[in-house]
């Protein structure tokens, strides 16, 4: 049976269970479970490769010992192992904690887990249908990668979950862009389910890594993510486990924003991210920020984060509404800071629909540098490809379609010297930027505004107004929102 024909007849099995209520509680059931089925294949690895190696947990907990035997224990005796011992001391594990940093992993990945299941025969048999995934074979694990990036992308369709997933042309054309290498730190502190990093890595083992036993150590310590909820955290570590980083300690639960920016004493080479936007923080964590940057906008708290955290000569890549674009008041005091402290010397404009469903806001992606101020700004509007009218979840944006921008794209080093401008690319001053106030929204010189009188082409531009429209509303509000608080 086909890895794809394993996962479909699991997600069946679960509809079945009284416990499980809708595909975000399904996919939170089929992750606790492959977390620890694909941990045990990692301790398999490391117990063959390493001696004297300290397990992480007790024994009893390892896959192989409770759920491998596909005529052990079922129904409530499973059940109870299950809610009863399993899932509280794997919650409060200490002991051997201390000997192998790998048991501080499971611990953080159980911290906020919970079996939804109800039935346990359903469970043994979704179990049994795990165990036809052999993590141990390099092509099946492989294969099971590519199949783990269509779980998350089903984020998309399983209520504010989809908030977590960003498309996987997007991720692939921000890190191709971005180039991390070998031993350079690398966060993403809004990971989500890790889509940053895990193509970081797979960018960097692809390009950099030339020697496994000395460069692939280096590799396992230079990626960095924070996530705030409990699912998204404990599908990045498994996402992680599955790209090879065997303790992915420096995946954090918990909310990035909670740390006073004045104690960061980090500094980061790169930092790729989507952070979340059009909504605001709980009361308090805006106090982490400068007075005259204080707001509960998330987007607006992570962009600050972002400035602070970069060493010089580091590199950002990052997802932003147009709100932030044309936004004032503090949005402006924010803008005026990037370019004050970084080079932001490209935005890629997005189109419509690359985050469909989960919003209709239209985004744009920012690169800057640290360390020098902006002088120019190139901006891209990426077009829709021929024949394609708006993306949607059947016919999403492909990498390839980005291939006209690396091409255009040029060298930082020379200052783009090579960059030209065409249809889609233009160029604009720091001195006209500041003008406008720092209104970043500006929009493409070279394109004039197409009248067409047939019907199809009259009802096409018609949605897509009324799409521009609804998203401008969604924006509006965000910040009246926060400026009616502000005032209060």
């Amino acid at each position: 049976m086909s890895v794809s024909s394993v996962i479909k007849s699991i997600q069946d099995i679960m509809r079945k269970d009284a416990g499980v209520d809708g595909d975000a509680q399904r996919l939170g059931q089929m992750s606790w479970l492959l977390f620890l089925k694909i941990f045990d294949a990692q301790e398999e690895e490391l117990e063959f490769e390493q001696t004297n190696y300290q397990e992480p947990l007790p024994s009893q907990y390892l896959w192989r010992n409770w759920a491998a035997d596909n005529q052990g224990i079922t129904g409530e005796e499973l059940l109870g192992f299950v809610n009863d011992q399993l899932f509280p001391d794997l919650k409060n594990l200490t002991a051997p904690i201390n000997m192998n940093p790998r048991g501080f992993v499971v611990k953080e990945a159980f911290s906020d887990a919970f079996n939804y299941m109800k039935n346990g025969t359903l469970l043994r048999q979704v179990i049994n249908k795990l165990n036809e995934i052999d993590f141990t074979d390099s092509q099946e694990r492989h294969l099971f990668g590519d199949l783990y990036e269509q779980i998350l992308k089903d984020l998309q369709s399983a209520g504010n979950a989809g908030e977590f997933y960003t498309p996987r042309a997007v991720t692939r054309f921000m890190v191709n862009r971005i180039d991390p290498k070998l031993g350079e730190s690398l966060m993403d502190p809004a990971c989500g389910t890790g889509g940053f990093l895990a193509c970081s890595v797979d960018h960097i083992k692809d390009n950099y890594v030339k020697n496994t036993s000395t460069d692939l150590p280096i590799l396992q310590k230079q990626i960095h993510g924070v996530e705030k909820k409990q699912l998204p955290h404990l599908l990045c570590t498994t996402n992680m486990l599955l790209h090879g980083i065997e303790v992915p300690v420096q995946i954090k639960h918990g909310n990035t924003l909670s740390k006073p920016l004045s104690s960061w004493d980090e500094e980061l080479d790169i930092i790729i991210t989507n952070p979340p936007f059009g909504g605001t923080e709980e009361d308090g964590i805006e106090k982490n920020f400068p007075t005259e940057y204080r707001t509960r906008e998330t987007a607006d708290l992570f962009l600050q984060l972002i400035i602070e955290v970069l060493k010089d000569v580091g590199r950002a890549a990052v997802v932003l509404p147009d709100g932030t674009l044309f936004g004032e008041g503090v949005k402006t005091k924010i803008k005026k800071l990037l370019t004050e402290e970084c080079n932001l010397h490209t935005i890629v404009r997005l189109p419509n629909g690359v985050f469909a469903p989960y919003t209709g806001i239209k985004t744009n992606i920012l690169f800057f540098t640290k360390g020098k101020p902006t002088e120019n700004i190139w901006y891209y509007e990426h077009p829709y490809p021929e024949g394609v009218k708006n993306y949607n979840k059947t016919k999403p944006m492909k990498f390839e379609e980005f291939q006209t921008e690396i091409d255009w794209w040029g060298d930082e080093a020379d200052g783009f010297a090579k960059r030209v401008e065409t249809e889609q690319a233009w160029q604009v001053s720091i001195q006209d930027i500041i003008e406008r106030n720092f209104n970043l929204d500006i929009k493409n010189p070279h394109v004039d505004e197409v009248i067409s009188h047939g019907p199809e082409e009259l009802l096409s531009d018609y949605s897509k107004q009324q799409a521009d429209i609804q998203a401008l509303r969604e924006q509006l509000k965000v910040i009246l929102s926060h400026a009616i608080t502000g005032n209060q």
